[in-house]
Order: C-alpha cells, then sequence, then structure tokens
C-alpha cells in the first residue's frame, strides 16, 4: 500500500469514520470514539463499522450514547476538528431521530432520574450525607 494511500490522501472528500465522529463533536477524543466504534455502538450505512472505514458525505450514520441514539446523514469532511458552531454543519439529523432525543431527555429531566438510575441527592440529602460519613459541611 503506498504512503498516500495510507493517509487517506487519494480521496480528500473522505475521512476515517472514528476522524470523523472526533471532528464532528460526537466524542470528546478519537479514543472514545473507537471504543464506540469496537463495541458495536456506531453504524455506517446500516452496518457495524470498523474505526479505519471511510466516511464520505452522503453517508447515514447510527451513533448511540447511552440510552440516546443519533441518526445522522454526512454532509462534509472536514480536516480538523472546528468549534461547535462549524462542526453541526457537517451532519444532518433526521427528524424522528431528534424528536425521541428531546422527548427522552424531557422524560428524564421530568423524572429526576439520571442514566445509572439514581437521583440527584436534594440538599437535605447531601447534609445526612456528610453527617453519616462525618464530613464537614462546606
Amino acid at each position: 500500500m503506498s504512503v498516500a494511500r495510507a493517509q487517506g490522501t487519494l480521496n480528500p472528500g473522505a475521512m476515517r469514520i472514528d476522524k470523523w465522529l472526533w471532528a464532528a463533536r460526537l466524542f470528546k477524543t478519537r479514543h472514545l470514539a473507537v471504543e464506540a466504534i469496537n463495541a458495536g455502538r456506531v453504524e455506517l450505512d446500516g452496518q457495524r463499522a470498523k474505526p479505519a472505514k471511510m466516511v464520505r458525505p452522503g453517508n447515514r450514520l447510527t451513533v448511540r450514547k447511552d440510552s440516546l441514539a443519533w441518526e445522522l446523514t454526512v454532509l462534509g469532511i472536514a480536516q480538523q476538528r472546528r468549534p461547535a458552531a462549524e462542526a453541526v454543519l457537517l451532519y444532518a439529523e433526521d427528524e424522528a431521530s431528534r424528536l425521541r432525543r428531546q422527548e427522552k431527555d424531557r422524560e428524564r429531566r421530568e423524572t429526576g432520574i439520571y442514566p445509572d438510575g439514581a437521583a440527584k441527592p436534594t440538599k437535605r440529602d447531601r447534609r445526612l450525607i456528610h453527617r453519616f460519613t462525618g464530613k464537614a459541611v462546606p
């Protein structure tokens, strides 16, 4: 394999999926993107992806994080990670996907239940925890 092909310069309209997910700010680091891909939480055109798979404009992605899922269409490729305002221009989210995510977020806020199933402690709960553990209340 040539050096140019290994670096992905033969097709400037394509990029590794792990790098694209990072550049589009769907994951904070490339390492987290690779972990999600290897865990099967990222699909490219309906099939499980590998980190080195090339993504191009027009591809369809499904990305799952915790209980949320994004269904995206790739609109562009960025060679660098840019600010969030520019990163959202790299993809378009399906309307149904956006509505499902908003509904789940609304339910989570209403019930006060966090992803791990635990409710956030109230001020009174925190005082009791501090009293029990013997820590001074800040």
